[in-house]
């Protein structure tokens, strides 16, 4: 059933030829070129250079010895994630390893105990780095949403974490 009853009108008949041309020129255009041979190269040295890099890889962050905390903040936070990423996420020791390892002056670290008082894991590890008269301070564990690292300024009564820490003997 036409949706519009009587004879087609003169528009309508411009539109089935106008359509059954383009119909025809597409099926033309596709015979033309499915049968173009697709040139290949005959050796090595005729393919296509390789395209030459745009942009380099971000250098790894570095400690800056003569910097300030927050110059060392982005090697202090890559060596918070390694770690935190690790099987030791929790374990104060690996994070002070790995800062030692970066570069940092472990006698200028705290960390707070891996276990609680009943010798439970912890909810949140807490470890820092007294850069001057500022602190690189680092937060993870299974309360904390993300490891989480910031410069804060050094406590009045001296080094960077308020309460118990934990020996650094090793």
């Amino acid at each position: 059933m036409r949706p519009f009853p009587g004879p087609p009108t003169r528009l309508a008949e411009r539109r089935s030829a106008l359509l059954g041309m383009l119909l025809v020129g597409a099926l033309a255009m596709t015979a033309c070129s499915a049968g173009a041979p697709q040139p290949t190269p005959s050796s090595a040295s005729e393919s296509a250079p390789a395209p030459e890099p745009t942009e380099t890889a971000p250098a790894a962050p570095a400690l800056v010895p003569d910097g300030s905390a927050a110059d060392n903040l982005p090697i202090f936070t890559a060596t918070m994630q390694q770690v935190a990423a690790g099987p030791e996420a929790v374990a104060g020791r690996a994070y002070v390893d790995a800062l030692v390892g970066a570069g940092f002056d472990k006698a200028a670290m705290q960390v707070t105990a891996d276990r609680t008082s009943v010798d439970d894991p912890v909810d949140s590890l807490q470890f820092s780095v007294l850069w001057g008269q500022e602190c690189l301070v680092g937060q993870v564990g299974p309360s904390t949403p993300a490891p989480t690292a910031l410069v804060l300024p050094e406590l009045p009564s001296g080094g960077c974490l308020i309460g118990q820490t934990r020996p650094i003997d090793w």
